[in-house]
C-alpha cells in the first residue's frame, strides 16, 4: 500500500486534539511547576552550604541546616503533587486523544468505497490502525509534552546558571546546539528507513492474517511448510530492516552519550578550577554541577525525541493516507422510491481501474416479481452485474444506466438501495458470534420465532438444532466451525430476515446437494413470491425454473430466454445442459451398478 502524496502532519494531529487540548495544557502547567520545584533544591543546598561554611556559630549553622532541610522537604512534597496532577491530566488527555483517533479511523474506513477495500490488504490496514496509531500516541502524549518540558527546563536552568557564573554557563551551553544539530541531521536521514520497516510490518501482518483466516485451506492442502517458509522469509526481511535500524540508532545514541559525557566532564573540570581560584563558591559549584547534570540528559532526550519524530512522521503519514481516502458520496438526488418495478440494464459498459472491459453493451430487463437466472463461465461478469446493481461500484454516466421502476439507481440513496437488495454470496462471511446473531444481524430487535422461520426456509434449522447450544452456538471466525453448505444456508436465512423486494443469490447454493437446493428454491418461491429474484448459478437445475435466463460470455449477452427456448437452440446453454445431464445420468448409473 503506497502512501502517495504526503499530507500535512500537524493538521492530522491537531484535528484529534481539539477535545482534549485543555488537559494537555493543564498537564504542561503542572509539569512546569514540577520542574520549578526541582530547580529550587540545588539553590537551597547552595545557600545552606555557603552559609554553614562561613564559620558562623553552631546554633546559626544548625538553624540554617534545619531550614534548608525543611525547604528541601517542602519542595519535594510540592514537586510530587505537581507531578501527580501532571501525569493524571496527561493520562486523561492521552486516552481522549486515542479514542477520538480510533473512532475517526473506524468510522471513516466503514464509509470507504468497496473498490478501496479491494485494493488494500486487510492486514496492512489493521497495522496502520494499531501499530502506527500507537506510535502517534507515544509521540503526541509523551514525547511532545516532553519537548515543552525540556525547553522550559533548559530556559529555567540556564537562566539560573548564568546568574551564578557566565563563563561556566557558556561552556555548558556550547554543547546544546551540537547535540540538537546532530540529532536534527540524524532525523533527516532516518525517515525513509522507518517507512520501509513499517511497510514490511504491514506485509508481515497481512501474511499472518491470511493464514489465520485461511487455516482450513492451508491444512487441507498440506501447505503448512510452505506457509511457514513464506512467513520466515518475510519475518527475516522485517527483522533485518530493524536490525539495520538498530545499528544506526546504536551509533547515534553512543555518539550522543559521548557528547553528553564530554559536556559534564568539561563543566566539572572548569568548575573545579574556578572554585579553587575562588571565582566560584563551593555551594555555587555544587549547585552548578547539579543543574548541569540535570540539564545534560534532558538535552540528550530532546535529541532522541527529534530522532523519533521521523518514526512518528511516517506513522502520521500512513494514518493520514487512510483518513484522506475519499468516502462514498451521494452525488445523485438521494431518492427513496419503491423498488418494486422492473430492473433495466440499458447499454451498460463497465471496466475496473485496470481498464480491461468487463461488461459490454449489457441491455436487458428483469420483470418485477420474476425469477431471473444468469449463467456464465468464471470471469464472464456475472458478479460484476450484481456489484453495479448494489452500487458497490458506481456506473460512470457515459457507460449506460441501471434503473429500478424507471429510476436511475445513481439517483437513489445508496444506503436505502442496499438495504432493499438482499445479497447472498458464494462465499458468505459470518461473524464470530452465535448462529442466531448472524441470522438476525439486520434486525435491531430480533425475535427467535422469525429467526427460526428464516432458518427453516433456508433448510438449516434441523442442522442448527443438532448443535449442543442450538441457535446460541458460537460460530468460529469467518464461520470456520460450519460446513460450506451450512454457511451458505445461514447466509440465506440472514438475507431472508431483510424481507427485501429484490433478492440476489450469487451462486450461493453451490455447496449444498441437489435435493437441498430444490427444497430451498421451492421454499423461497412460496415465501418470497412478490420479490424479484436473481439467481446466478452454474447448475442448470437451479436455473431452469426461472422465468428468464440470461447467458453471458466474456462480458456480453449470448442468449436470453426461458429454459425451454434455450435448450431448443444451438448455443452455450444447451451445451452446458447436455454436459450436466449426461454427468447426472452417469452418476445415477454408477449408483445402480454399485
Amino acid at each position: 500500500m503506497k502512501t502517495g502524496k504526503k499530507p500535512g502532519k500537524f493538521p492530522v494531529i491537531f484535528q484529534f486534539l481539539k477535545g482534549s487540548i485543555h488537559l494537555f495544557v493543564l498537564s504542561l502547567i503542572f509539569s512546569m511547576s514540577f520542574t520549578f520545584c526541582n530547580a529550587m533544591t540545588p539553590q537551597i543546598i547552595r545557600y545552606a552550604v555557603d552559609h554553614i561554611l562561613t564559620g558562623e556559630g553552631n546554633a546559626e549553622g544548625k538553624r540554617w541546616l534545619f531550614l534548608a532541610a525543611g525547604a528541601v522537604l517542602a519542595a519535594a512534597v510540592l514537586s510530587g503533587i505537581f507531578n501527580y496532577f501532571s501525569k493524571m491530566t496527561l493520562a486523561k488527555g492521552s486516552e481522549n486523544f486515542m479514542k477520538s483517533i480510533r473512532d475517526a479511523l473506524f468510522h471513516h474506513i466503514e464509509k470507504l468505497p468497496f473498490a478501496w477495500h479491494v485494493r488494500h490488504q486487510t492486514g496492512e490496514i489493521i497495522q496502520r490502525c494499531t501499530s502506527d496509531v500507537e506510535v502517534i500516541r507515544n509521540f503526541v502524549c509523551n514525547q511532545m509534552p516532553d519537548v515543552f518540558r525540556i525547553v522550559f527546563l533548559m530556559a529555567l536552568y540556564l537562566g539560573i546558571m548564568f546568574s551564578m557564573n557566565v563563563k561556566l554557563s557558556l561552556m555548558s551551553a556550547a554543547f546544546i546546539p551540537i547535540v540538537v544539530g546532530y540529532s536534527g541531521f540524524f532525523y533527516a536521514r532516518i525517515g525513509n528507513r522507518f517507512m520501509k520497516a513499517d511497510e514490511a510490518e504491514g506485509v508481515l501482518s497481512s501474511t499472518v492474517q491470511e493464514n489465520l483466516t485461511g487455516v482450513r485451506v492451508v491444512r487441507a492442502f498440506g501447505r503448512e511448510k510452505y506457509e511457514i517458509d513464506r512467513f520466515d522469509e518475510r519475518n527475516e526481511h522485517f527483522a533485518g530492516l530493524w536490525i539495520r535500524l538498530g545499528k544506526i540508532m546504536s551509533a547515534y545514541w553512543a555518539t550522543g552519550d559521548f557528547i553528553t559525557g564530554l559536556q559534564i566532564l568539561t563543566v566539572l573540570i572548569a568548575g573545579t578550577v574556578l572554585t579553587v581560584h575562588q571565582q566560584l563558591t563551593l555551594g555555587e559549584f555544587l549547585a552548578f554541577v547539579s543543574y548541569n547534570s540535570t540539564l545534560a540528559w534532558p538535552i540528550r532526550s530532546l535529541g532522541r525525541i527529534l530522532s523519533d519524530m521521523s518514526k512518528a512522521g511516517v506513522s502520521v503519514e500512513r494514518v493520514a493516507y487512510i483518513l484522506d481516502a475519499e468516502e462514498e458520496k451521494e452525488e445523485g438526488k438521494a431518492l427513496r422510491p419503491p423498488l418494486s418495478g422492473d430492473i433495466c440494464f440499458e447499454h451498460v459498459n463497465f471496466s475496473y481501474e485496470e481498464g480491461h472491459p468487463i461488461l459490454e453493451d449489457m441491455n436487458f430487463t428483469i420483470p418485477a416479481g420474476s425469477t431471473f437466472g444468469i449463467l456464465g463461465s468464471t470471469g464472464s461478469g456475472k458478479s460484476t452485474l450484481m456489484h453495479l446493481l448494489n452500487r458497490l461500484y458506481d456506473l460512470p454516466p457515459s457507460q449506460g444506466r441501471i434503473t429500478i421502476g424507471g429510476v436511475d439507481i445513481r439517483d437513489m440513496e445508496r444506503e436505502y438501495l442496499r438495504s432493499h437488495i438482499g445479497m447472498v454470496l458464494q462465499e458468505p462471511f459470518l461473524f464470530s458470534r452465535s448462529i442466531g446473531e448472524n441470522i438476525s444481524i439486520t434486525e435491531e430487535t430480533p425475535h427467535r420465532e422469525r429467526i427460526r422461520h428464516a432458518a427453516e426456509i433456508a433448510c438449516v434449522d434441523e442442522a442448527i438444532e443438532h448443535f449442543t447450544d442450538g441457535y446460541d452456538t458460537i460460530v468460529g471466525e469467518r464461520g470456520v466451525t460450519l460446513s460450506g453448505g451450512q454457511k451458505q444456508r445461514v447466509a440465506i436465512a440472514r438475507t431472508l430476515m431483510m424481507k427485501a423486494p429484490i433478492l440476489v443469490f450469487d451462486d450461493s447454493l453451490s455447496a449444498v446437494d441437489a435435493e437441498t437446493d430444490a427444497k430451498i428454491r421451492h421454499a423461497l418461491k412460496e415465501e418470497m413470491e412478490k420479490a424479484t429474484v436473481l439467481l446466478i448459478s452454474h447448475r442448470i437445475n437451479s436455473l431452469k425454473q426461472a422465468d428468464l435466463i440470461l447467458v453471458m460470455d466474456k462480458g456480453r449477452i449470448c442468449e436470453l430466454g426461458t429454459h425451454e427456448e434455450l435448450i431448443c437452440q444451438e448455443g452455450i446453454y444447451r451445451d452446458i445442459y447436455e454436459i450436466q445431464m449426461n454427468s447426472d445420468i452417469r452418476i445415477l448409473e454408477g449408483g445402480k451398478q454399485a
